[in-house]
């Protein structure tokens, strides 16, 4: 494979959502897998830093305005019981683009319902609920890539 082919792809992998890309040719076989953690961790990094400075300018008063607005950034993990996408794939709130969504914040749900539809390889797979409950947060907006283990629902 051409050295100025293969840095293309490193590129366009990096600046997309995709975080694998695996190609077949008869020269041979190249995988390129984009690392999310590191990146995470870089914009908590990144956003800590900026903090302080900020604080450390307006007066005393303002201070302390400022750091309870920079704290829910970093505690983002969700409570309550967590659903999870059990494959990589599309992430659809309904079965088509103008019918009503199978799951609502606030909607309480039975074991064994449907709540959503991760479409991966032209296959429309039902998600399943794993526990009864109410649902309290949609972590994943509809259309979305959603990867294997990534939190779908939070439900109480």
């Amino acid at each position: 494979m051409d050295l100025r082919k293969l840095k293309t792809l490193i590129d366009l992998v990096s600046e997309s959502n995709v975080s694998e890309l695996e190609i077949t040719e008869a020269e041979g076989k190249v995988r390129i897998v984009k690392s999310a953690p590191a990146s995470a961790v870089a914009q908590v990094m990144a956003v800590a830093p900026a903090a302080p400075v900020l604080a450390a300018a307006p007066a005393a008063g303002e201070a302390a305005a400022a750091a309870p607005a920079a704290a829910p950034v970093v505690a983002a993990e969700p409570t309550g019981h967590i659903v999870k996408s059990p494959m990589v794939g599309t992430f659809y709130r309904a079965s088509s683009p103008g019918a009503k969504p199978f799951a609502e914040v606030g909607q309480s749900i039975k074991e064994g319902e449907t709540i959503c539809i991760v479409e991966a390889m032209k296959i429309l797979n039902e998600i399943e609920c794993d526990k009864s409950g109410t649902i309290t947060q949609i972590l994943v907006e509809n259309g979305q890539a959603v990867e294997y283990g990534q939190p779908l629902f939070v439900i109480e």
